[in-house]
């Protein structure tokens, strides 16, 4: 059958409705730290503690089509198949049906909502083993149900079993993965060479122990079935760049680039990239949790991303805005239904996609010659020696601490400078470029903390100023936002404050101008800056807060803002507020997850 992306999120949110589950929508793409990942992999990874044994509050049937972002093989992006953004369509039953529902649901779902042949359909199931029994009650179900049972394969633990690795005391069992043949013309298709995987069905029955397993008392049910490849699957199709998802994007681009996509080679490979790298941006930054590029963590990926896609503009011969054209559309026309907060934050998302376009593209031109440089002083070098001594091994590796400059001095990052190695016929001493940049992560570290207090790197007058403007800043959050925010880290120099806070989300506008009128009503009250030095249980008893416990010592001097802030501090304050200027907050960032970033001036 043919379908649109936006009939198949009908579909299988209706069916499983229609089935008593509620649809608990999806979560942020951000990792919130609970599972040591920095992005959710798994449409099931966000129900993990409910299938764990918590109370979920919508109930024991549940159903959401998730999000997820995979980046360990974005070089591989570029084929029809890959992609670092994709969406998994998942149900559950926790402690609620079991086999004989899920077998019956799934098989109505694909044979009656989506229309497969049940003559074709193929599913494989559990062995069994010296530990748990083949799971021979799958098997008979599926067969009742019609499907033939020679299309029925037992397989071993390593394709049909689900576990937490390394865990005991932890729900696991056998799964149920469900295959159709791909539509290549052959009548008789051989399982599976010519079968694809159309979704799982996992059935957690019993429980991980030291000595082995043992059965569950509250069995539940993991459905996952992955959203792009069943829309690339009902539509016949074997390019997931073909699907509504993305057409539309490789369409836009084939016009601004005057290049055809089906003729394949490098310009279908350069859509591509650009289309799945813009897509998952758009989605990182439009989250709800949503982040912005950096060089380190959630965000270098993004930055890598972004940063890849637009090499791959110039390769098309076109400008980066081709990658703002293509956000918009993500945005307007294929994900305004699904996705309506990208639609709310859309002039953001395009901002600051064209401001890292803007910065890569104003160094770009300068790395690549340098690029070529340091490649061009390797190929004379081995053609002289080659001269000189026919016997001669061929340099063949560009060093790390040239690969790091690369990175530090004119933004590529290490995968970047390898693709382009590779494409030259040379590779990146990856070793030496983490040396590398750990001495620098190191001497940032030094620098950071500035070894002065505070956060300071100077103790000047202007230093000073901001210093102070921090505590206005902190105690303002906590009326303005929450009081339980704290500082979670901070930097300032003469030209600028940095402050880093716990909080779930960035601050809205009308937050924004809360916060900066309560700080500038505070400088123009012109309040004296008083400190007193005190035992730490008597600054906690007066209300003085502070977050480094550990630092303090008996003693510890407090300032008092009047009654607006009261902290516990080492480093240099103004005497009165009133010295200060106007405060502006001039951008906010993501640090990670969970925490926030303040940018300020002083006017």
């Amino acid at each position: 059958m043919k379908i649109t992306s936006k009939q198949l999120r009908q579909k299988w949110i209706e069916f499983y409705e229609s089935k008593g589950h509620v649809n608990i929508g999806a979560v942020s793409l951000i990792g919130d730290g609970s599972t040591g990942v920095m992005f959710n992999v798994a449409g099931m990874q966000p129900l993990m503690p409910y299938l764990l044994g918590k109370k979920h509050p919508d109930g024991t049937r549940l159903c959401n089509i998730q999000g997820c972002v995979r980046t360990v093989d974005i070089e591989s992006v570029g084929d029809p198949s890959h992609f670092t953004f994709f969406e998994m369509m998942g149900n559950w039953s926790l402690g609620d049906y079991f086999k004989k529902e899920k077998t019956a649901w799934t098989f109505e779902l694909l044979t009656k909502v989506f229309g497969l042949d049940k003559d074709k359909l193929c599913a494989t199931v559990f062995e069994g083993n010296k530990s748990v029994p083949r799971d021979e009650q799958t098997a008979e179900l599926l067969k009742g149900l019609g499907i033939k049972p020679e299309h029925v394969y037992f397989m071993p633990k390593s394709d049909n079993w689900w576990e937490l690795e390394g865990t005991v005391g932890t729900p696991c069992g056998p799964d149920n993965e469900w295959f159709y043949p791909l539509d290549d013309g052959k009548k008789s298709p051989v399982f599976p060479d010519d079968y694809v995987e159309i979704g799982n069905d996992v059935y957690m029955q019993y429980k991980k122990t030291a000595d082995g397993y043992e059965p569950l008392e509250n069995k539940n049910v993991d459905t996952g079935f992955g959203f792009d490849r069943m829309l690339l699957f009902l539509n016949g199709l074997s390019d997931g760049y073909k699907t509504d998802l993305f057409l539309p994007v490789i369409n836009e681009l084939e016009n601004i680039s005057g290049k055809r996509y089906d003729d394949g080679g490098e310009n279908a490979k350069a859509m591509r990239i650009i289309a799945d790298h813009t897509r998952t941006s758009v989605m990182l930054i439009g989250d709800s949790q949503g982040i912005l590029p950096s060089n380190t963590g959630a965000g270098y990926i993004l930055r890598r991303l972004l940063r890849r896609a637009i090499r791959y503009c110039r390769q098309l011969d076109t400008a980066s805005d081709a990658i703002i054209k293509a956000a918009e559309i993500f945005i307007d026309k294929i994900y305004d239904q699904a996705y309506p907060l990208l639609k709310e934050k859309k002039d953001y998302i395009l901002s600051e996609i064209k401001r890292e376009a803007d910065r890569f593209e104003a160094t770009l031109a300068q790395g690549m010659r340098e690029f070529d440089k340091c490649v061009n002083s390797i190929e004379r070098k081995n053609e002289f020696m080659a001269k000189s001594n026919p016997e001669y091994v061929k340099e063949t590796v560009i060093s790390g601490k040239q690969a790091f400059r690369l990175y530090d001095t004119y933004g590529f990052p290490s995968e970047l400078t390898e693709e382009l190695a590779a494409e030259r016929g040379l590779s990146v001493d990856r070793e030496g470029f983490e040396a590398a940049f750990a001495e620098h992560r190191e001497k940032s570290r030094v620098l950071e903390a500035g070894q002065f207090k505070g956060g300071l790197e100077s103790h000047s007058e202007a230093a000073t100023k901001y210093h102070t403007a921090t505590h206005l800043l902190n105690a303002a959050l906590k009326i303005v936002c929450s009081p339980d925010i704290q500082q979670k880290g901070s930097n300032i120099n003469e030209e600028r404050l940095r402050f880093d806070f716990n909080f779930s989300r960035k601050l809205t506008a009308e937050e924004v101008a809360e916060v900066e009128k309560l700080v500038n009503r505070q400088i123009e009250l012109n309040l004296p800056v008083v400190m007193r030095e005190m035992s730490l249980e008597q600054a906690r008893e007066q209300g003085f807060t502070g977050v480094f416990d550990s630092k303090y010592g008996e003693n510890v001097k407090t300032y008092a803002i009047g009654e607006f802030s009261k902290e516990i501090c080492g480093g240099p304050h103004v005497e009165s507020t009133g010295v200060l200027g106007t405060f502006k907050i001039a951008k906010q960032e993501n640090v990670s997850a969970g925490i926030k970033r303040i940018k300020a001036i002083l006017i």
